[in-house]
C-alpha cells in the first residue's frame, strides 16, 4: 500500500521468528499488535490536511503480502501443553531440537531447562535448545504470571550406543553385524560383511573357505590414518570394520561364517548370517503383483528403486515378469535388463516355479491412432515390458527393458497433429529407447497393457483448448486437502489435515466461480488414502491437481532459519505449473522464499496431469499456525493457487489458438 502524502505509512507485519532476538520481547510482542492496527485505523478514517480535497483510503484487501496479527490472549487460565516432543519422545539430532507447545495465555513468562523462551500473544511458543545432558534427558519448563508459577518436566531418550572402550574387556556391537538375515544374492556378487568394534581391535571373517580375511576400518580422507569415533569422554573409541565378500563364501551352513574380533589375549567371536545363493544354471523369476486394491489395473503399478529403500523411479506395470538377482531388508532385487537391477518391496511380486521361461519381447510396428483426448501409440512386444516413460520440454522418451526392436512399416491414422515424429534406437542388446517428438509441451499420459492384441499402449494426453480470458472455463481441477493420515501438528494444537481443509473448500469455491468443475479428493475430515486421491483425480480426468500443505522439520534443523513457502512436483512436465504457484504464494505470504523442487510424493506420481503440491507454511511456527486459523489468510492462500492454476493454464492458450 503506497502512503499518501502527510500520512503515516503502516509498517510492514513483524514476523515473529525475527522477533525471536528482540529484547523485551513479551512488551513488544503486545504493544506492536495494538499499535500496528492503530496505524490502519488512522489511515483509513482520517484525511490529511496536506491532501486537498481528500481521498479516502482503503483497507488492504486479503491479497496483501504478510500474516495477519496473532490474536492476543491475556488473564487465561495457564494451560501448559507441549506438542513436541511427546513424554519419552525418542530424539534423533545431534546436538539441539525444537520444543513447541501452549500455555493457554499470552502474558506470562516461560523458561525452559533455564533458557529464556518467547512467548507469542495467544500463548503458543517455539524454542530452539540445545539437548539434554545424557544424565538429565528431561525438558524442565517454568511458566510464571506475577507471583504464580508453574512447573512441568518433558522426558526424553537418546539412541542408546553400546559404548565399547579402548582398555578393559572387549566388547563389540553384535547389533551391527552385517549382512542381515534373509538376504539372497547371485554366487558372485560382492556382500558387505561388517562390524562395530574398538578401533584398537583387529577384526576378522573365516568363509566356507576356510580363510581368514581382514575386515578393514574405514580410511580418513587422504592421510590413511583410521578414522575413529570417540565420546566426549573417551570411553566410547569405534570403529566399522568391512569388507566385501563373494556371496558363495557365506552361503554354506556346513561351514558357517564367523566373525571374529580380538585384541590382545580377548577374543569376541561372532556368527554371521547366511546368505541364500542364487542358481547359477537357471533363472529365478517372478511376477510383479501390486498389494494396492485401489482403482483398476492399470493403477496398480509397482514403484521400483535404485537402492534399498531409496526414492521411486520406475512405476511398472501390474503382471510384468522379471528376474530375480537378489533380497535384503524386505526388498527384492529385479534384473530389468542385462545392465540394470532395480529394487522393489518383496511383497509386491510373486516369485514363478522354478524353471519358468523368461518371456520373448520382441517389438513390432508402432501404431499410432488419435483420438479426441489422446493420441495412442500401440507397440506390440508379446508380454508386458519392464519401462520407464520420461517427458522432456515437446518430447516423451519411451524406454523399454529387456526387449529387442524390430518395427516393421508404422502407419500413422488420421494424420494426427500431436504426435509429430517417432524415432527408436537400440541402446543395447536388450533396451530400446522410443522417443516420441510432440507439436505441443508434454501435458499427460498414461502407461496401459491390452491384454487382448498384447500390445504396450502410451496414451499421450493432449492438452486442454483453453479461453486465455477464461483459462480455467470448462476444465476439471482435482483439489487435495493433504492428510490425514499423518501431518503435522502446531504448537495450539491445530492439526494439518484440519487447517487445510477449508482452503481447499474455499479453492473449490473460486475454481468454481471461474467456470471450473472441481473434483476434490477429500470431502470431510476422515482420512483417504494417497493412491485413491491419484484415481479419484484420474478417473474425472482432471486437467490438474493440487495439493495443499504446511511444513514441518525433522529433529535437529532450526525452525527458524529454515522455515518458508515452497511448491513441489514430480514429474518435470508439472514443473511449470509449480513455479507459478510458488510465485503467487510467495507474493502473498511474504514468507522465505525457498523455491521449487522435485520430491517423490505419492499423490504427485500420477502421469495423466500436471500437479503441483504445496507447502504454504511452517505450521510449527506461531505466528503462522495462527495465520492458518483466520478465515481471511485462509482465503489469501486459496487465492494464490487459483491464481497459479489460472496462470499456468493461460500459457497453453498461445500455443493453442487457431
Amino acid at each position: 500500500m503506497r502512503p499518501f502524502d502527510g500520512w503515516t505509512p503502516v509498517p510492514p507485519p513483524v514476523s515473529f521468528d525475527k522477533m525471536m532476538n528482540f529484547p523485551g520481547l513479551k512488551k513488544r510482542l503486545s504493544s506492536l499488535s495494538l499499535v500496528g492496527a492503530g496505524l490502519v485505523v488512522s489511515a483509513c478514517t482520517q484525511p490529511s490536511p496536506a491532501v486537498s480535497p481528500p481521498r479516502p483510503m482503503v483497507a488492504p484487501p486479503v491479497s496483501e503480502t504478510g500474516l495477519p496479527t496473532v490474536p492476543s490472549v491475556r488473564d487465561a487460565p495457564i494451560d501448559v501443553r507441549v506438542r513436541y516432543p511427546a513424554e519419552n519422545q525418542l530424539l534423533s539430532s545431534r546436538d539441539s531440537n525444537f520444543v513447541l507447545g501452549s500455555l493457554g495465555s499470552g502474558d506470562v513468562s516461560l523458561a525452559i531447562n533455564g533458557q529464556s523462551v518467547p512467548v507469542a500473544p495467544n500463548g503458543a511458543f517455539l524454542a530452539w535448545l540445545p539437548n539434554p545432558a545424557a544424565s538429565a534427558l528431561r525438558y524442565d519448563l517454568v511458566v510464571a504470571r506475577g507471583a504464580d508459577t508453574l512447573r512441568r518436566t518433558v522426558r526424553v531418550r537418546v539412541p542408546v550406543r553400546t559404548p565399547l572402550a579402548g582398555t578393559a574387556t572387549l566388547r563389540v556391537d553384535s547389533g551391527s553385524v552385517l549382512p542381515a538375515r534373509g538376504m539372497w544374492a547371485k554366487r558372485d556378487d560382492y556382500v558387505r560383511v561388517s562390524l562395530r568394534a574398538p578401533a584398537n581391535a583387529t577384526v576378522m571373517v573365516q568363509g566356507s573357505d576356510s580363510v581368514m580375511r581382514p575386515l578393514t576400518p574405514p580410511l580418513s580422507r587422504g592421510n590413511g590414518v583410521v578414522a575413529a569415533t570417540t565420546d566426549a569422554k573417551g570411553d566410547d573409541v569405534t570403529s566399522v570394520f568391512a569388507i566385501d565378500m563373494a556371496a558363495h563364501l557365506l552361503a554354506d551352513s556346513a561351514r558357517a561364517p564367523r566373525l571374529m574380533a580380538i585384541r590382545g589375549s580377548d577374543t569376541v567371536r561372532l556368527n554371521v548370517p547366511l546368505v541364500r545363493v542364487l542358481p547359477v544354471d537357471t533363472r529365478m523369476l517372478a511376477m510383479l503383483r501390486s498389494r494396492s486394491t485401489v482403482g483398476s489395473d492399470t493403477d496398480r503399478v509397482v514403484n521400483a528403486r535404485p537402492i534399498v529403500d531409496g526414492t521411486y523411479k520406475w512405476m511398472l506395470l501390474n503382471g510384468t515378469i522379471v528376474e530375480v538377482t537378489g533380497r535384503s531388508q524386505g526388498y527384492t532385487r529385479i534384473r530389468l535388463d542385462g545392465t540394470l537391477d532395480v529394487w522393489v518391496d518383496s511383497d509386491d511380486l510373486v516369485v514363478l516355479p522354478e524353471g519358468t521361461a523368461m518371456p520373448r519381447r520382441v517389438t513390432g510396428g508402432f501404431r499410432v491412432t488419435p483420438g479426441a483426448e489422446w493420441v495412442d501409440v500401440a507397440i506390440s512386444t508379446g508380454d508386458r515390458p519392464a519401462h520407464q516413460v520420461e517427458p522432456d520440454g515437446r518430447t516423451l522418451v519411451l524406454t523399454l527393458y529387456g526387449v529387442q526392436a524390430n518395427p516393421e512399416i508404422s502407419p500413422i491414422f488420421g494424420n494426427d497433429t500431436l504426435v509429430r515424429r517417432i524415432s527408436w534406437e537400440q541402446v543395447t542388446s536388450d533396451r530400446v529407447r522410443v522417443t516420441l517428438t510432440l507439436s505441443q509441451p508434454v501435458f499427460g499420459w498414461q502407461s496401459i497393457w491390452d491384454e487382448s492384441r498384447r500390445l504396450f499402449v502410451l496414451r499421450v494426453r493432449r492438452p486442454p483448448l483453453v479461453d486465455a480470458a477464461n483459462p480455467l472455463r470448462g476444465l476439471t481441477i482435482a483439489v487435495d486437502p493433504g492428510h490425514p493420515p499423518a501431518g503435522a501438528t502446531g504448537p495450539t494444537g491445530l492439526y494439518e489435515g484440519d487447517a487445510v481443509f477449508p482452503v481447499g473448500e474455499q479453492v473449490a469455491a473460486l475454481l468454481r466461480a471461474r467456470g471450473a468443475t472441481v473434483v476434490m479428493t477429500r470431502t470431510s475430515l476422515a482420512p483417504v488414502g494417497l493412491a485413491e486421491r491419484g484415481v479419484t483425480a484420474r478417473r474425472a480426468n482432471a486437467h490438474a491437481f493440487i495439493s495443499i500443505h504446511l511444513n514441518a522439520l525433522p529433529d535437529g534443523v532450526n525452525p527458524f532459519t529454515a522455515n518458508g513457502t515452497s511448491t513441489l512436483f514430480y514429474h518435470q512436465h508439472s514443473e511449470p505449473l509449480a513455479r507459478v504457484v510458488q510465485e503467487e504464494l510467495v507474493k502473498r505470504f511474504g514468507l522465505r522464499d525457498l523455491g521449487v523442487h522435485y520430491q517423490n510424493l505419492a499423490v504427485a506420481r500420477p502421469t495423466w496431469y500436471p500437479s503441483a503440491l504445496a507447502e504454504g507454511l511452517f505450521l510449527m511456527l506461531p505466528e503462522q499456525e495462527s495465520a492458518m486459523r483466520d478465515p481471511a489468510f485462509q482465503r489469501k492462500y486459496a487465492e494464490g493457487l487459483v491464481v497459479g492454476l489460472e496462470r499456468y493454464f493461460r500459457l497453453l492458450a498461445p500455443v493453442l489458438a487457431p
